[in-house]
């Protein structure tokens, strides 16, 4: 049995707060009564946000339900330059980033 949703998510914040010139994004599927609809969430020094969906005001909320499918990760450089956005490496999975050296 594979990480959960909000443990994988707690483990890259963690390595994020020590990669303050990386960003992380992760993009994939959230369910939404009987269909799935996209989501893109960000993780910064620490700290995830959903530049696509509201997200509840408590912090010991998860941030992604259990069922949500991320399909893809890709490392940018940080601070995020909307109008220069550089991609530095992407991943099959999410997982790949629980590894401090994939954030290099």
């Amino acid at each position: 049995m594979g990480i959960s949703v909000a443990e994988l998510l707690l483990q890259l914040e963690e390595i994020s707060r020590s990669r303050a010139d990386r960003v992380l994004r992760l993009r994939g599927a959230l369910p939404v009564a009987e269909a799935w609809e996209p989501f893109e969430l960000l993780i910064f020094r620490g700290f995830s946000s959903s530049v696509s969906h509201p997200t509840d005001f408590d912090p010991d909320q998860p941030l992604l339900p259990e069922a949500a499918r991320i399909e893809q990760a890709e490392l940018l450089q940080g601070p995020l330059n909307p109008q220069a956005e550089q991609c530095l490496s992407r991943a099959s999975g999410a997982e790949t980033y629980l590894d401090p050296s994939a954030w290099l």
